[in-house]
């Protein structure tokens, strides 16, 4: 992740998980992450529907130029991006993989390079699917976005062992060359 809110927000969603692939809905306390959450959504699981908005932050709302609750989260994306976007979205809500994504859109400024994180939550028997996620953009002075394009995308896969600290020794190996073990 590239950009320092997608950071936090991934940070804050992973230390609430604990030792589980995904925190509950209602782990999340939006007290905590109070500057993050005009850039924070909520998208139903509703294929059908092209996973509408549930919630969407005000500088969401004011970048995108609309009020997005309701609209169809796949709706911003061209026709490929929107298969694209459809499918990771289903492998973070099954296989509760968190996913970045890098993306760009057409605005009457020019072209906005944004960063999108999608963070599953936990699934609860009688409780419908749903995800949340943060859009980002690197530069500020964009309105009005559209034609929201995939640019690159990957999975965050959590580690399969805890990592334990290295020490960090530094050994002087010739004069001039220095190596420092446990870096990678």
């Amino acid at each position: 992740m590239k950009h320092p809110s997608n950071r936090e927000f991934f940070a804050y969603w992973d230390q609430k998980r604990g030792e589980s692939k995904a925190p509950d809905r209602s782990d999340i306390e939006p007290d905590a992450i109070r500057e993050l959450l005009p850039d924070i959504f909520v998208l139903a699981c509703e294929a059908s529907a092209r996973y509408p908005f549930r919630v969407a932050g005000t500088r969401l709302c004011a970048l995108l130029g609309q009020d997005l609750k309701g609209g169809s989260f796949t709706g911003l994306f061209d026709a490929e991006g929107a298969r694209e976007i459809e499918d990771i979205i289903t492998a973070v809500t099954e296989e509760m993989l968190p996913a970045v994504a890098g993306i760009t859109a057409a605005s009457a400024e020019g072209l906005a390079h944004l960063e999108l994180s999608l963070l599953p939550f936990s699934h609860r028997a009688h409780v419908p699917l749903s995800l949340t996620g943060l859009l980002a953009p690197f530069e500020t002075g964009h309105s009005g976005l559209h034609d929201f394009k995939l640019t690159s995308w990957r999975y965050i896969h959590p580690p399969t062992e805890r990592l334990v600290p290295r020490a960090l020794r530094k050994l002087k190996l010739a004069r001039g060359l220095m190596v420092y073990e446990g870096l990678r």
